[in-house]
Order: C-alpha cells, then structure tokens, then sequence
C-alpha cells in the first residue's frame, strides 16, 4: 500500500471521499405514571403538549392515567417502561397518600430506588395528602396538616380572587391558571421539605414532591 499522499487532482473524486456518518441523537424519554385519572393527567398533559411539541428532538414526555395507587401503581410503571420500544430516563410515579396505608406509602420510594439504573431512574412523586396541595402553593405557603377535602374550598377562594371561578377535580385548564405563579409553589414545596427532612413521606403532612418534577421540567417550559 503506498504512503504516498493523494494527488491533488483526486481529493474531490468519489472514491477518495469517507463515507459519512449521521449518528442520530435520541430525545430524552419521560414516562409520567399517574394515580388519578382526571385531574393529574389534566395537569402533566399540558405539560406534555408543550414540551413535545417545541423540544421534539430534546425530550419527550408520556403521560399515563393508571387509575391505581401506590405499590400497583409503581407496579404499572414499571411494566409500561419495560414493554415501550423507547428506552425511558425518567420514570415518575405520581401518587397522592390519601389514607392508603403508610407501608404501602413508603414502600414506593424504596422500589423507586431499587429498581432505578444508570438507563433509567424512577421517581417517587407523592404529595401527602393530595396533589392539590401543590396547586395550593402556587398561592401562597401553608404548613397545617388538614385534611385534603379542606384543600378544595380553599383552592376555590383563591380561583376566585383571581377571577378563575371554582375548583374542580377534572378541571381540564389547571396548569394554565397556575402557570405564572409556579416560581412561589416551587419555593413553597421546598420549603416543607425541609421541613420534613428525615420524615418518611407517610409523616410528611403536609409536603409534595411535585416540585422536583415540574423544576426538571421547567427549561422546557
């Protein structure tokens, strides 16, 4: 084989050009595995749209409305990410306490972090008691451990105050309505988890993990 170097008049013949090679980048995939059926799946939904459809080559979210709760909630997910022909990220498991035992509470956070890879890494994402706290923090902070019926009427005073009318479970224009107020529910969220630093989220009243969600979400938005 000759070390010489090519003639000048064959750099631009076909045979003397290197192939080339187009690595495709794939989207970061997201999978969001929801307890309730109406209202969170409202809520990620929107989320969802926007980022899908501005950042198609970036990120990717899936919304799941499983209807389920915490362990076979965790359960669904995991089959859901296993059986999709896209490799997840992120796996969020998004569930609310209610009074759902508190192993079964606990327990999601520990299969969370026994089932996460360095492929993919699951998210407990609880509120205690209901993801309606979370839309209560975009309000204002609130510490006292209530009970969640109490969160709705309170939820409906501060729609009012800004003109939005009453609060509904399956209000489909949450995110929208609670869009410019998302820096304060984030500060707020951060806020009761210090202060339930070394709480098992059963005892973790009140406090939500929504937050970490929504922040890794939130360049998108």
């Amino acid at each position: 084989m000759s070390l010489k170097p090519p003639k000048k008049s064959d750099a631009n013949k076909s045979w003397m050009k290197k192939p080339d090679r187009q690595i495709k980048i794939q989207p970061e995939y997201h999978l969001l595995v929801t307890e309730g059926t109406d209202t969170e799946p409202a809520y990620f939904g929107a989320i969802r749209d926007i980022i899908n459809k501005q950042y198609p080559k970036k990120i990717q979210l899936d919304v799941s409305g499983a209807g389920d709760n915490t362990i076979n909630l965790f359960e669904k997910a995991r089959v859901l990410a296993k059986h999709c022909p896209n490799v997840y990220r992120h796996v969020w498991v998004v569930y609310d306490t209610d009074d759902f035992p508190a192993e079964h509470i606990d327990r999601v956070v520990q299969l969370c972090n026994e089932n996460s890879t360095e492929e993919t890494e699951y998210h407990a994402i609880w509120s205690n008691q209901c993801i309606e706290l979370w839309f209560l923090l975009h309000f204002g902070f609130m510490q006292s451990d209530i009970h969640r019926t109490e969160y709705w009427p309170k939820l409906t005073d501060w729609l009012k105050k800004i003109g939005e009318g009453e609060y509904k479970k399956n209000r489909q224009d949450m995110y929208w309505i609670l869009r410019p107020f998302m820096e304060l529910a984030i500060t707020n969220a951060k806020r009761l988890d210090r202060i339930n630093v070394g709480r098992a989220p059963s005892k973790a009243a009140p406090g939500t993990k929504v937050y970490e969600l929504v922040e890794r979400l939130k360049p998108y938005l």
